[in-house]
């Protein structure tokens, strides 16, 4: 660490007045940094306590009843745990993730990429009793809130007819509420959800911001934690669940094999991730 810490000195001294092409050449440094950090910690238990921030960066801190808090503090299976699917197979990590997120996931092939992203933001509404502000448009556009499934209304699909029934009496237990999510997971993906969201720009990328390409097929990935340093540049952290159904993942960074994070400032066109790619415009906010 007395190592680093003189370096990044020696860094920070020589920097001021660099020309541009010398710029190169501190970037090479600051990688070699990174490389010498140990960038996860085995024994954390969460998000937060798993990945550390490269030097010089500060880990972007939250109000404890955000959704930003709840997502740096999902909990991880133990390090190098692998993937599971719904079926209980495993997917094997061919340079595709750094942490298993450790949520069940149901016994059913439906918690794909974009079901595991409206499952963290409903379930975070749930555990902080937002019950008004659940809710998710099917493909077809029709609106299901969870505050009428609490009533004990179903919704009835006959063909191309969808409305809501009386038919139980009402509840809001987790295990109600988890058949919401399912039926949610049914009829919703990345191509209705993706109407839901807000664009934003890459240059206000916060926790909680999801990368998605609606349509079939379609991919969504969601912003778990992000690092800033004192120049206001921005690293983050990804997390995506897959098909088949299986584990939410924190995702490896395929453009930096030293770290996890990725960085705003080298995917102002175009974000690579390891099983997909996204225009860096697909940036969507709930």
């Amino acid at each position: 660490m007395k190592k680093l810490v003189y370096i990044c000195s020696f860094i920070i001294m020589n920097a001021c007045g660099q020309t541009d092409s010398s710029h190169n050449s501190l970037r090479t440094v600051e990688s070699q940094l990174v490389k010498e950090q140990n960038l996860i910690n085995p024994e954390g238990k969460t998000i937060a306590a798993r990945f550390n921030t490269p030097i010089t960066f500060n880990r972007i801190e939250s109000d404890l009843s955000s959704f930003e808090f709840y997502l740096q503090n999902l909990p991880l299976k133990n390090h190098g745990t692998l993937v599971h699917h719904y079926d209980g197979t495993t997917k094997e990590n061919y340079n595709v993730y750094e942490a298993v997120v450790d949520l069940e996931i149901g016994k059913r092939d439906l918690h794909q990429c974009a079901d595991a992203i409206m499952r963290l933001r409903a379930e975070f509404l749930w555990n902080q009793k937002r019950y008004d502000e659940i809710h998710f448009n099917f493909t077809n556009g029709f609106r299901v809130d969870y505050s009428e499934w609490m009533k004990g209304r179903r919704v009835v699909i006959k063909g191309n007819k969808t409305y809501w029934n009386n038919r139980y009496s009402p509840s809001n237990s987790y295990q109600d509420f988890w058949k919401y999510l399912e039926l949610i997971f049914s009829y919703a993906g990345t191509l209705s959800l993706s109407k839901e969201l807000k664009p934003v720009s890459l240059t206000e990328l916060k926790i909680g911001d999801v990368f998605i390409k609606g349509g079939s097929p379609g991919h969504a990935v969601i912003v778990v934690d992000v690092a800033v340093n004192a120049e206001g540049e921005k690293l983050f952290l990804l997390a995506q669940s897959y098909m088949p159904a299986q584990d939410l993942q924190i995702l490896k960074n395929p453009n930096n094999s030293a770290s996890p994070w990725y960085s705003v400032r080298e995917c102002e066109n175009w974000l690579e991730t390891p099983e997909w790619g996204f225009k860096s415009s697909s940036l969507t906010r709930f």
